[in-house]
């Protein structure tokens, strides 16, 4: 369960932005006038990317997560 969060987490990160891409791409073409979505989306991904962090961050004090790697001291 704690794999799909996070990997829910990386999948609406990197939706985000696609979205971002694409909103540079579209906008400002054949004479429209410029949107700031593309901003908006590239401002969701840093939160997103925040909120995804401290999450982390969060289970791993709570002890929902371990470390595996080198144990210190040894």
């Amino acid at each position: 369960m704690k794999y799909l969060l996070v990997a829910g987490g990386l999948v609406a990160i990197l939706a985000s932005l696609a979205a971002a891409l694409v909103f540079m791409m579209r906008d400002g073409r054949n004479g429209e006038r410029k949107t700031s979505r593309m901003a908006w989306a590239l401002a969701l991904r840093v939160g997103l990317s925040i909120a995804l962090f401290l999450c982390v961050l969060v289970a791993w004090k709570l002890g929902y997560i371990r470390p595996t790697g080198i144990v210190p001291g040894q």
